[in-house]
């Protein structure tokens, strides 16, 4: 028990940085650079996802050295396009059908998929 309270801390704290990489290169590219949201988002979850792999990997779960590394990746970069999915079907909704300021509807979205990402990381990294 407390390692999975260990981790879900330093889960937190990885997330924690990946939210503000992600947001960040969000907002830029959205209104600094001009790029459509939906394509902004993908470029911003796919940062935010390189960082939260190599964290994720070398801080957060006892990564099971037995399996093999590639697997291990192969697994990390599905179940990440699963979260983009998430993400990027939560951000339309939200933008689109909602009339929502995609800004806020992106906070939703990376709660969400936060959880998708923990405990699939969990069940299959370790």
């Amino acid at each position: 028990m407390k390692n999975l309270i260990k981790q879900l801390f330093r889960f937190g704290i990885v997330g924690g940085i990946a939210f503000l990489i992600d947001y960040s290169v969000l907002f830029i590219c959205t209104e600094y650079l001009g790029i459509y949201y939906l394509i902004s988002s993908f470029i911003s979850f796919t940062v935010s996802t390189v960082f939260n792999y190599i964290a994720s990997v070398r801080w957060v779960f006892d990564v099971d050295q037995k399996k093999s590394q590639g697997r291990n990746f192969v697994l990390f970069i599905v179940f990440s396009v699963i979260g983009l999915g998430i993400n990027q079907c939560i951000m339309w909704f939200g933008v689109e059908k909602l009339d929502l300021y995609y800004m806020l509807v992106k906070i939703g979205a990376t709660a969400i998929v936060m959880v998708f990402n923990f405990v699939t990381r969990k069940m299959f990294l370790e």
